[in-house]
């Protein structure tokens, strides 16, 4: 062979083999990032060696115990230079997580620091549980990955809107979940989550950075591969529910999922299944408790039945104390006034929310939005 096809031979077997390697390796260094690290360290050795002397009877195998080795080098580095516990929890701040659990910042930090002190005390190490233990600690693993991918696809704080690299490392570590457990629905559930979610990362900002709502995109900068690895995901999630038994429900990302999947199915904002959105959230609703379940439902009872809808379901959240504070409440507010035509409280929403978010660009959105609502209640 020559060295052009034989990289493009060792393509093709990274291609079919580095999921399923990196799956295998996960399992035994208990590191997703380490795994990743030798998995690809295997497949540069790969480059360096096979050209010579040709690829191997059992490609699968050579990569496995190649990467095995650096896995053990690696190991004994590390013990070598012991490096100081990580101050933040997948890279994002206590007031990061905040925001998704809807808690005080304060709260956060102090179940932060129990569980930092408990685990050193315990001198606990890395292994994989069994039994009720280990469905306990996947549905943390699952609520971990999709806070990572939260941060990313709506930033708390600071200048940009998104942090797409939070996105593609949540959705890396998804698709790595689905084949470590192949065979959970909630695993498919979020990959399909993410996967559909993150279609629309191009579309929502513009080329400077600006935020560009669900009304104003251009869903031909969906990523159509993504989109079809989501339902693909989904549709197996489904499968494995069916497999369950009859009355098995769906579980929240599969529902989340499902939602996601009724955005990118529509040509358009009015192409949407607003009535079968509304439905979803209620489903997700009752299955979680969760408030932000039934903020989004009136959202989609605004659009499938009419802003008083949105409204009616609005105002029996007032009172709800997850949701105080939480700038979406006034946004969507301010949302469902506007299509209502009532232009100055409009206006008045826009800004309150504005003064609740930390995040620059999202601020100034909000702000860009009442005043164009004040705009047109004064005739301007």
């Amino acid at each position: 062979m020559g060295d052009e096809t034989t990289r493009a031979a060792i393509e093709a077997v990274w291609r079919l083999e580095s999921t399923r390697l990196i799956a295998a390796l996960v399992r035994i260094v208990r590191d997703v990032g380490l795994a990743e690290d030798v998995a690809q360290d295997a497949i540069v050795a790969a480059l360096a060696q096979w050209p010579a002397s040709g690829i191997p009877d059992n490609p699968g195998a050579w990569l496995m115990t190649t990467a095995k080795r650096r896995a053990v080098d690696a190991f004994r580095a590390r013990a070598k230079h012991d490096a100081a516990a990580a101050e933040l929890v997948a890279g994002l701040t206590t007031r990061e997580i905040a925001r998704a659990y809807l808690a005080p910042e304060a709260t956060i930090a102090q179940r932060v620091s129990r569980a930092k002190r408990t685990l050193a005390d315990a001198g606990a190490a890395i292994e994989e549980p069994s039994g009720p233990e280990r469905a306990a600690r996947l549905e943390t693993v699952l609520g971990v990955v999709y806070l990572l991918f939260n941060e990313g696809y709506s930033a708390t704080e600071g200048d940009d809107w998104m942090r797409p690299a939070l996105c593609d490392e949540a959705v890396r570590l998804g698709r790595i979940l689905t084949a470590l457990v192949p065979d959970d629905p909630e695993v498919h559930g979020l990959a399909a989550l993410m996967e559909l979610q993150s279609s629309r990362l191009a579309a929502r900002a513009g080329p400077d950075g600006e935020p560009i709502l669900l009304d104003a995109q251009d869903r031909r900068r969906w990523d159509a591969a993504r989109i079809r690895r989501g339902l693909d995901a989904l549709a197996r999630a489904d499968a494995l529910l069916a497999e369950v038994g009859p009355g098995a429900e769906a579980g929240p990302y599969a529902l989340q999922a499902a939602i996601a999947a009724e955005h990118a199915r529509a040509a358009s904002v009015d192409d949407t299944d607003w009535d079968r959105v509304a439905e979803l959230y209620e489903r997700l609703g009752r299955r979680t408790g969760s408030p932000v379940a039934e903020l989004n439902r009136a959202v989609a009872l605004g659009r499938a039945q009419g802003p008083a809808a949105g409204l009616a379901l609005l105002d029996q959240l007032d009172d709800v104390p997850a949701l105080r504070g939480y700038h979406l409440v006034p946004s969507v507010r301010g949302d469902l006034y506007e299509r209502q035509g009532r232009r100055a409280e409009a206006a008045a929403e826009f800004e309150r929310a504005a003064a609740m978010t930390a995040n620059e660009r999202e601020r100034q959105l909000l702000l860009r939005r009442a005043d164009a609502a004040r705009g047109t209640a004064s005739g301007g």
